[in-house]
Formats: C-alpha cells, structure tokens, sequence
C-alpha cells in the first residue's frame, strides 16, 4: 500500500520544464546551448523549484526577452540579467541562483521545526514565512553574484555562489 502511496505523491508533484528527478531523490537541471549540441549541467538540487529557477536563468540567458512564454517563474528574473554571456557564465549565473533557492528553503525549513518545536527566542537570517523573497544578480563581466534576501523587514541577505563549492 506505501508504494501506492508512494506513486501517488510523486503524480501530484508539480512538473518544471528542464527539471528531472533523480532516482534517489535529487531534483536536476540542464539546458542545450540554441544553435549546438552542448549541454550546460545547471546542478543538482534539494527542491524541484531550485532546479526550475536555475533553468529559467539559463533558459532567459541562452535565448534572450523574447523566451518569456518558457520560463517556470519569469517574475523571479532580475531586471538587470544579461543574454550576451558565454554559457561557461550562464551556467555559473543559472546555478547560483539555483542554490540560493535551495539554501533560501532549506533555511525556512529549519526555522519552522525550530517553532514547532517550542523555541520562540530562535531567529535564523531573517526567514520571512509570507515568502516575499527579494532576488537580485550583482556584478559586473561575466563574474555575477546571486543574492536573496527579505527585503527592508529584516534587512539581512542570504550570498551564495556556485564558486562557494569549488
């Protein structure tokens, strides 16, 4: 009867275009590079939103403002994000934010079991619950840094880079 359950709860899953799952759990992205056969692997990640974020900045990058209609979230791309980047950048930039939307929910995770829990004097980096995140991409060439934080409320941002696991 678990297995059945089991299938059930996978069919309910949201499907994010370029994101796959992997048999042991993991959620993955990659992207190919419009006009070759390369592929840029855009990471592996905790949550099936993390691996549609990342592919949504690679998509928007490879193929520019006029691939809004295949984007999972086009309302989470900065105004400022580049399509004239080499796909070595593209594929820096798409997993920087990816793993910034996973440490984001892994860091909201931690939080509300630490609540649950009972502890009322824990804060941990400002988590907002209501989820009105603030993403942004700063930088300068091709060397960007994805950022998330909760805007003025807490006044705290999460940095994260893919270099940061290098």
């Amino acid at each position: 009867m678990s297995h059945s359950t089991s299938n059930n709860s996978r069919a309910e899953e949201k499907k994010y275009k370029g994101v796959r799952r992997r048999k042991w759990g993991k959620w993955v992205s990659e992207i190919r590079v419009p006009g070759s056969q390369e592929r840029l692997w855009l990471g592996s990640y905790s949550s099936p939103e993390a691996a549609a974020v990342a592919h949504d900045f690679a998509f928007f990058c490879l193929r520019g403002p006029d691939s809004i209609d295949g984007l999972n979230f086009p309302t989470t791309l900065p105004a400022g994000l580049r399509t004239d980047m080499s796909p070595r950048s593209v594929q820096r930039v798409a997993s920087d934010a990816g793993l910034a939307i996973d440490a984001q929910m892994i860091s909201t995770e931690k939080e509300v079991k630490v609540e649950e829990g009972g502890s009322s004097n824990f804060s941990h980096g400002g988590v907002n619950h209501h989820g009105n995140l603030e993403m942004g991409l700063w930088g300068t060439g091709d060397d960007y840094r994805w950022t998330l934080g909760q805007g003025s409320e807490c006044g705290e941002t999460l940095s994260i880079s893919v270099e940061d696991y290098l």
